[in-house]
This record gives C-alpha cells, structure tokens and sequence, in this order.
C-alpha cells in the first residue's frame, strides 16, 4: 500500500483543512493510499515529526480555518539538520513513498528544489493574495475579500458618521488582488496597490473630490504600495523566515499625511491576519476540497514536480517551473478601468 506524507507551509490559509480533508477522502477510497501529516511544516518534514491521517481524523475539518497540521517558514535548506539526504532517511524511516507539499510561492521553490535532489514531491497552490501565476485563483483569496469587503463596510459607517477619510489597509505584498476585489465591491473611492504607484497629490485628489460631494471617502490600500518615490515597500518589523521584509503599516503613514493636506481627519485600520483567520468561505472550501481529490489522483499516477491548478472551471497539473518565480499580478487594463472611476 502507498503511503505519502501532508505538510502545509507558509502562512496559515482558509480551506487548507478542506485540502487536507480532500487528498484523505479521495486517497484512501479510490486509491487505497495511506497518508500521514508532517507537523509544522518543512520542519515535520526534515525532523520525521508526523501524524497519521485517516477518515477519523479529517472528519468534518473542511469548515475549520486554519491547519490541524500546523505551518511554519521554515526552510528544508536552512536549519543544520535540514537538507535532502536528512529527509530521505526521515521519509525511509516512516516509509513514505511521496510528499505533498501545500503553500505558495516559497513552498513550491522549496519543493522543486526538494525534487531537483531527488525527493519525490507534488504540490498545491495556496495563498491568499492570490498571486501564483499557474492558477486562476488559490483558495483562501475568496474568503480574503469577503473579510476585507465587510471591513470596507463597516469602516464607512463610521467614516460618514464622524465625516471623516477612512483607510483600510489589506495584504499583498507584490499583487493587489485582494485590494483590487474588495475595493470594487464595497465602492472604495480609491484602490492602491503595488502594481501601480500613485502620487499623494492624486490621492488627494481623489479624497478632496469625494469630500466636495458630501461623502466621506474610502481608501483600500495593499500592504504592497509604494509611492513614486520609493523603491521598496514599506516595513519595519524585520524579516521573515523565507528573509523577505515583513511588510505592514502603509496605511498608518499615508492617513496622517492625507489629513495633512487636505484637513480632513483621517483614519488607518490595519486588517492584517483577521483576513485569513476564521471559517472559510463555501467557495474556499470547495476549491480547497477540488485541489485534494485532484493531488491524490496526482500521487497515485507518481507525476512528481507538478502542481494541482485551476483553470477555468477545470483542475489541471502543471510543473513546478510554471508556478515558481511567476507571480501573478493586476493587469494594468483592470487597475485603469476601476481607476476611472475613483475619487
């Protein structure tokens, strides 16, 4: 019997317990695999740290968010015991024929990297931002906006109580997908995000104008946006464990110099991990439970270095080189045609 090995790396993400529930379901009925979980990630995986996964075990997970396996960014490279030959003699030793590896970006270098010395390794997509190039969409991006589109609600309410601007900062380091959907579907009268730098003068521009009009304005900015000006985004909260800057906090600077220049009193709320915290969304939950029964059916044919994606309606496999290194950003058609219509 063929026995394979879960992990979930990176940040935590609605639908991954609808993944892990999927790849079980679909794995121990119609293929009579075994499957065990890999805890905290790339770290289960280099030090053998795992547990068994049966229907017992993933019943009923698919609505929890989170991950009953845990997560971490921590590298299968970086740690002394890390490395390939450490894992094969973990993977031998609990007699795992494969590693399904969920997570995004840093994930899938990881695992192409894993294949590349010989580990036996799949992949599904996951990240909220949306941003991995080989897939239409990941889950957790729809349950993102639902979030951060009911925090643009709530946040005008207040916003036209106290007359006041409201900023709304949302996640996307190098894509402003999330940014983008809620900010057309709650009516933001301003989007900003990394794709497209924007003056301050035009901002508030775009605020003034609203004001002009009676209304209190709304601004949803990804955590990703830059000004003209600057080269990196901003951040100051150090590195995280794949070394990138941690970012955060674009709203907090950018509230207080529009209230400056337009004298009208302004307030930032950071959204942060609310975002990918809770319930996931009844669309999250069936991508996440498509992309498991897809990665079984993918363990079970032995076609190592390929992902699960969506494509259309449909669920494909590509290889880890489409999906590495390839984000996934705004189109700038999209990011004019929506910015026709701020301010």
């Amino acid at each position: 019997m063929a026995r394979f090995g879960i992990l979930t790396s990176g940040g935590d993400c609605p639908g991954l317990n609808a993944v892990i529930r999927g790849t079980v379901l679909q794995g121990t009925s119609v293929h009579d695999h075994e499957y065990v979980g890999f805890r905290d990630g790339f770290k289960g995986l280099v030090y053998g740290d795992a547990m068994d996964l049966d229907r017992s075990v993933v019943r009923g997970i698919s609505q929890q968010g989170g991950t009953i396996l845990g997560t971490s960014r921590f590298g299968p490279y970086v740690e002394p015991d890390g490395g390939a030959d450490n894992i094969k003699v973990a993977l031998e030793r609990l007699g795992i024929d494969g590693v399904i590896a969920i997570g995004g970006d840093g994930t899938m270098a990881a695992a192409n990297r894993l294949l590349e010395d010989g580990i036996p390794v799949v992949g599904v997509p996951k990240t909220i931002d949306n941003d991995l190039k080989a897939t239409d969409y990941t889950f957790g991006f729809n349950t993102a906006v639902e979030i951060a589109t009911e925090a643009v609600d709530r946040l005008r309410t207040t916003g036209n109580s106290h007359k006041r601007c409201m900023v709304l900062e949302v996640m996307g380091r190098h894509a402003g997908w999330i940014a983008m959907y809620a900010g057309v579907a709650a009516g933001a009268h301003a989007i900003l995000i990394p794709e497209q730098p924007e003056s301050l003068e035009q901002i508030c521009e775009w605020v003034t104008s609203v004001r002009d009009r009676g209304r209190s304005p709304m601004v949803v900015v990804a955590e990703g946006f830059k000004f003209p000006d600057m080269d990196e985004a901003h951040s100051h909260k150090g590195m995280d464990g794949f070394n990138r800057p941690r970012l955060g906090g674009i709203a907090e600077i950018l509230a207080p110099l529009i209230e400056e220049h337009t004298g009208i009193e302004t307030r930032a709320t950071v959204l942060g991990h609310i975002q990918r915290g809770g319930v996931p969304s009844a669309w999250d939950r069936v991508l996440g439970t498509r992309f498991g029964q897809a990665v079984s059916d993918l363990v079970a044919d032995r076609e190592w270095g390929k992902m699960v994606a969506l494509r259309g309606t449909d669920i494909v496999r590509v290889p880890f080189s489409e999906a590495v290194g390839h984000t996934k950003t705004v189109p700038l058609e999209y990011y004019a045609g929506s910015r026709a219509i701020f301010g």
